[in-house]
């Protein structure tokens, strides 16, 4: 398919290659702790060392900028003007670019709900992307979910999952299939995440009117996964603690959470990690094509939204509709406004969902051996300055010619 030639042109456009790059004077997020001065060296694509201050001629001097592991986003649904759900590889192309450009290295591109025939069409266009290296895998959020907390979803194109529907978008994805999001008290509900849990697929708990038994009994049956915590399932009653406290309490579970200022108040992100900590605590975006953008009115899926002031929702004002954030602007608010210690942030946006897809030996953390993936911060402001993927630059806007050879 010509996608699959173009893509090494599109990702190399803009983008400085070397053999041997090495970043002296940075702080390093590594897993062991905070460093300041560390000499961060890369050889093609992976981290060659790791090694106590000194420099070395045509070393980067990174004084006075921080760098952390490149973000993994597990669920989001476009960027740049452009949708997943689309079913057009150039729209994905473009989602991903822009992500990438704001530090999401690792990407899982999510559908939203739809008629089958036409998710499966979709999936199978982002199969191609995920063979060629562009994403890292799919996630399907939808149709099998409750009509009372749809959200952003076609209530009329909802369905009971039923584990041979579900199995059917698995396949379409063609072993690519890393996520389905599903209620767990609709018929059928228990017996798909058995059968996720069998084929190594995530069964994710997520816009769901499930009570705290029941939830219970899906994470025993195999979920691992909250999509959005909080959002799109009951609140906490003190006599029905419903989804969300069988979810945190759960060791076994990663817990969603969209840290925007629009989503969740910064107590209950605080409570979130409080209770599960940042180790099971995957920061996400949930975005739609408006990250990156400015206001107005975007596709998801078969509804239109629309976004005024940074916030998306339904035109009728009666759902948020996924988010405009991206994962650099994430990092940032954890930090400054919700308090995370830079690794609680690091942790979070990558190795926790790195762990949870199964990628910890290659991504997820600052580690000799691992790929260059990396995200370069101002230390003062924590704004973004460059992103590195598998070794080499990628040019988000020219503050990258800060970098300067020492």
């Amino acid at each position: 398919m010509e996608h699959s030639s173009n893509f090494k042109q599109h990702l190399e456009t803009n983008v400085s290659v070397a053999e041997h790059i090495a970043l002296a004077g940075a702080r390093l997020v590594l897993p062991v702790g905070v460093v300041e001065g560390d000499r961060l060296a890369v050889e093609g694509s992976r981290i060659a060392a790791i090694t106590s201050g000194g420099t070395e001629p045509g070393d980067l001097d990174l004084t006075g900028y921080t760098v952390v592991p490149g973000f993994v986003d597990l669920h989001v649904h476009g960027g740049g003007g452009a949708s997943y759900a689309s079913g057009i590889a150039e729209e994905a192309l473009r989602a991903a670019r822009t992500h990438l450009e704001h530090g999401t290295t690792t990407t899982i591109a999510s559908t939203v709900t739809g008629e089958i025939d036409e998710v499966a069409r979709q999936a199978a266009v982002l199969s191609e992307l995920v063979e060629d290296g562009v994403l890292a895998g799919i996630h399907f959020e939808g149709p099998f979910i409750s009509p009372g907390r749809c959200g952003a979803h076609r209530a009329d194109l909802l369905r009971d999952p039923d584990p041979a529907l579900v199995r059917k978008l698995v396949d379409a994805a063609r072993g690519h299939a890393r996520m389905v999001t599903l209620a767990p008290e609709l018929p059928g509900g228990l017996d798909s995440v058995r059968m996720l849990a069998d084929l190594g697929v995530i069964a994710a708990v997520g816009h769901t009117d499930s009570d705290y038994p029941t939830t219970l009994e899906a994470i025993d049956a195999g979920a691992t996964v909250a999509t959005h915590l909080f959002n799109a399932m009951p609140a906490i009653a003190h006599r029905a603690p419903g989804p969300i406290v069988a979810l945190l309490e759960d060791e076994r579970v990663t817990v969603e959470l969209i840290n925007d200022g629009v989503h969740l108040h910064p107590s209950v992100l605080g409570l979130a990690y409080g209770t599960a900590g940042a180790s099971r605590v995957a920061l996400i975006t949930d975005a739609m094509g408006a990250a990156g953008m400015g206001d107005g009115l975007y596709p998801l899926g078969p509804l239109q939204v629309q976004v005024k002031d940074g916030v998306a929702m339904l035109p009728d004002g009666s759902s948020i509709a996924g988010s405009t954030l991206t994962l650099d602007r994430a990092f940032q608010r954890s930090v400054q406004v919700d308090n995370l210690t830079l690794n609680q942030a690091a942790e979070s946006l990558s190795t926790t969902p790195a762990r949870l897809l199964g990628l910890a030996d290659s991504i997820g953390t600052l580690e000799i051996g691992k790929l260059a993936d990396l995200v370069v911060f101002d230390s003062g402001t924590l704004d973004l300055v460059a992103v590195m993927r598998h070794g080499r630059w990628v040019l988000g806007d020219e503050k990258f010619a800060v970098l300067r050879p020492v």
